[in-house]
């Protein structure tokens, strides 16, 4: 079991860094000849905050930054829209076109067939890319008002060397506090093409690692190499047994390490289930054979909030994954990056309940 906060002890339940972009997704069509663009919010480690309150009616907060505009403004009544508390947001002071500051902006193809998934990111120069060390009360957040939780992830820390401080400070806070800290490697090259490249992730995500208690989806950013190591999420089960051993040998701290499972057929049908481990166990959830996708974006966001609610809701190894595989699945199934799942699609997935009407 995992030493979780009390919910009397803590004014949330769960709090995400990272940022909170406006994607603008085209539907069936191509980003490239577009005429009209379908908008929401979205961004890696903010969507766990938000499946977490949608649906598992968690109290869930995200420390982000956006420019004080008509598109931070926009995006902000999404994050209210979802139930995400907004008080931690810094607000920057537009300077009118974006030179020195603006909100970030993520393109996104769903992909079908044999075309997959496509995301074109705008996120330079943003402003959560510019936080830098104390701009955040961490004290005062993990201290004063208590956290259960605290998620955050590589693609924050990739996000400029500010944010790669300002994790590393969060996260040691969050442990100062009794925190449980959740770390999502989510290795994106483009964000680490001018960054240092993979050489540079590694330095960073295996420093932060060290204060880490629950790590999501497995990459070369931690710098770990094993026999059967392929791409994110397509390893076999052999393959992470060892994968785990070698990180637990190096990063003892971890206590859980959980990770899809994804054979991509093409963009549309996907094999998928996840596997955990803890404490010297490894945990299997149901597999859902030939998935039909209709948009992936999103989906490990979900699996990872479907694993933060197993840990915070039952502190049982088995319902995380079960609840995390499920919720992920259940995610891939409607546009957008957001879950617009529920609880009891969750539990009716676990138990193997068909795609019957319900009524």
């Amino acid at each position: 079991m995992l030493q979780i906060k009390p919910k009397s002890e803590c004014a949330f339940d769960q709090v995400s860094l990272g940022e909170v972009m406006l994607r603008l997704d085209p539907g069936e069509g191509r980003i490239r000849t577009a005429r009209r663009f379908t908008a929401w919010e979205g961004g890696g480690e903010y969507n766990t905050s938000r499946g977490l309150r949608k649906v598992f009616g968690y109290r869930t907060a995200v420390v982000t930054a956006l420019v004080d505009n008509e598109v931070g403004r926009l995006v902000e009544d999404f994050i209210i829209e979802g139930g995400v508390a907004t008080q931690f947001i810094r607000w920057r002071e537009d300077d009118g076109i974006g030179r020195q500051v603006r909100n970030g902006l993520n393109f996104t193809e769903r992909g079908t067939g044999i075309r997959g998934a496509l995301g074109i990111p705008d996120r330079g120069n943003t402003a959560v890319s510019q936080l830098k060390p104390g701009d955040i009360d961490w004290d005062h957040l993990f201290g004063d008002l208590g956290v259960r939780l605290f998620h955050t992830g590589g693609i924050f820390a990739g996000l400029s060397e500010s944010t790669a401080a300002v994790t590393l400070e969060a996260v040691e806070a969050a442990k100062r506090h009794g925190t449980i800290v959740s770390y999502d490697l989510n290795y994106r090259p483009s964000l680490w093409k001018t960054f240092g490249g993979l050489s540079k992730a590694q330095e960073i995500n295996r420093e932060i690692a060290r204060h880490v208690d629950v790590i999501i989806d497995f990459s070369a950013a931690l710098g770990l190499e094993v026999e059967g190591m392929r791409e994110i999420g397509q390893m076999d089960l052999d393959a992470f047994k060892r994968l785990m051993e070698a990180a637990v040998e190096e990063f003892p701290n971890f206590k859980v390490a959980a990770t899809t499972l994804r054979h991509v057929v093409t963009a549309s049908i996907n094999d998928w289930s996840a596997i955990l481990w803890h404490d010297g166990r490894i945990h299997e959830s149901r597999k859902y054979d030939k998935l039909e996708i209709l948009d992936r974006v999103g989906g490990g966001d979900s699996f990872a909030s479907g694993v933060q609610f197993g840990f915070l809701e039952f502190n049982d190894a088995q319902q995380a994954v079960d609840y995390g595989a499920a919720h992920g699945a259940l995610a891939s199934t409607t546009p957008g990056d957001i879950s617009m799942a529920t609880w009891r699609d969750a539990e009716r997935r676990i138990a193997g309940t068909g795609a019957r009407v319900v009524c």
